[in-house]
């Protein structure tokens, strides 16, 4: 066999396989073979008929199309092989040509897409500071006050910010109420941000039974496409008003709090700053890694194929649905309390597909270029881990993941901490 390979655009290309000589006359007599099991002729038990008879009868085509099943599958393998290419996609299969002294097939296969790579080492990309001062842990202290805390009617008083307003509201669109713009006696936190952006600060200082109009404007991403982007009006009443008042920070209130080994106030600050260097860190790590491969990815080069596209959405869906069923739903109910359906979930949960294909191919390429090597005690060190995370006995942790795909796993992982390495130095 003989073949030749041309990329063409969007990572898709041909490969031209010639099939000719001894492969391609066995191929044949296997088809022949094969084809005599098939066919009765009259007068001859089935399968035991003159070859040459069946052979009149059956076709010269016949042939040549059955000969094809027996040589393209290893003609696709040995032309991958010859120009190592990565397929992507399963490959299409076209007779350019056929007769009984050559068979000429074209595949059209999708590749993994070549990464022209820009700037990814010593980026001026710095990680944010993560120390927790004195204010954050006293923050700590204020918010576990506010769990214990009391809501006490003001008798006189006008809503101010943390309050809680018991509220009627309606609203209206050029003049009409809309659906789910009304209720009635409706506790609001004022400051949540629960509500439409502006709407909470125009209840500012209004009094115990006042009415008023309120204008705002829905964003233009709100799932209602209808309201989406469109100015309302509420009319809203406000009814009773409740401050929170804090109770008293000491040893007693901790204990309400019933963390394990914490019951003193001095204890739950400890405990607080952990909690705090623990998270900030967290945060502080995850906002340098996304700036830094938000800047390598933005200075490389590489066009995707749709179906690397399409598979990676597939993907994050399953990932929605498996962690819809960890908190106890199932899709069927998800759709039935949001009204979303399987096209609108794909939609949302896919918007991140090309990012993902895309930080994957860059760090594939980054380890190439950097010749990044991974030994076979570190794909047994990430076999162990994820043995003893998952508490697993190892020897099935080794069938249910395969050594190449913890290699690229970790070779990814290499390039990443190359690049945070070198960063904001």
């Amino acid at each position: 066999m003989s073949s030749t390979w041309e990329l063409k655009e969007k990572s898709t290309g041909e490969l031209t396989t010639t099939v000719e000589g001894e492969t391609w006359k066995k191929a044949q007599k296997k088809a022949l073979n094969k084809l005599v099991k098939k066919v009765n002729l009259p007068g001859f038990r089935k399968g035991h008929a003159p070859v040459a008879l069946i052979k009149k009868q059956i076709g010269t085509q016949a042939i040549l199309a059955e000969a094809i099943d027996e040589v393209a599958s290893d003609a696709l393998m040995e032309g991958v092989k010859e120009h190592d290419l990565f397929a992507v996609a399963r490959p299409n299969l076209d007779i350019e040509s056929i007769d009984e002294e050559k068979a000429v097939l074209k595949f059209y296969i999708t590749v993994k897409p070549e990464v022209k790579l820009g700037a990814y080492k010593n980026l001026d990309i710095k990680k944010d500071d993560a120390t927790v001062t004195d204010e954050d842990v006293e923050a700590e202290l204020t918010a576990l006050q506010g769990r214990f805390a009391d809501l006490v009617l003001k008798e006189d008083g006008k809503v101010e910010n943390g309050d809680t307003a018991e509220i009627d509201f309606e609203g209206f669109k050029d003049g009409v109420p809309f659906e789910g713009g009304k209720a009635e006696s409706y506790p609001l936190v004022i400051g949540s941000g629960s509500f439409i952006p502006g709407f909470e600060e125009q209840l500012l200082g209004m009094a115990s039974e006042e009415s008023k109009e309120i204008n705002v404007t829905f964003p233009e991403d709100y799932q209602e496409k209808e309201l989406a982007g469109q100015p309302v009006v509420f009319k809203v009443t406000v009814h009773d008003i409740k401050e929170k008042v804090l109770p008293e920070l000491n040893d007693e209130l901790v204990k309400q709090a019933k963390i394990k080994d914490v019951e003193t106030v001095d204890a739950y600050k400890e405990y607080a700053r952990k909690n705090l260097e623990t998270s900030k860190a967290k945060v502080a790590e995850d906002k340098f890694e996304d700036a830094l491969l938000t800047a390598v990815c933005d200075a490389a080069e590489v066009e995707i194929p749709q179906v690397m596209i399409d598979d990676e959405a597939d993907s994050l869906v399953r990932e929605f649905e498996q962690r819809l069923t960890s908190q106890g739903f199932s899709v069927d109910q998800f759709k039935q309390i949001t009204g979303q359906t399987d096209e609108m979930i794909r939609e949302e949960v896919g918007k991140d597909a090309v990012n993902r294909v895309k930080v994957r191919l860059v760090l594939e390429a980054i380890g190439k270029a950097e010749n990044i090597e991974i030994s076979e005690e570190d794909i047994n060190k990430e076999l162990e881990t994820v043995a003893t995370t998952y508490n697993m006995p190892l020897e099935q942790v080794k069938q249910l993941i395969s050594s190449d795909a913890i290699s690229h796993d970790l070779r990814n992982r290499k390039a990443l901490e190359m690049i945070k390495e070198t960063a904001g130095k």
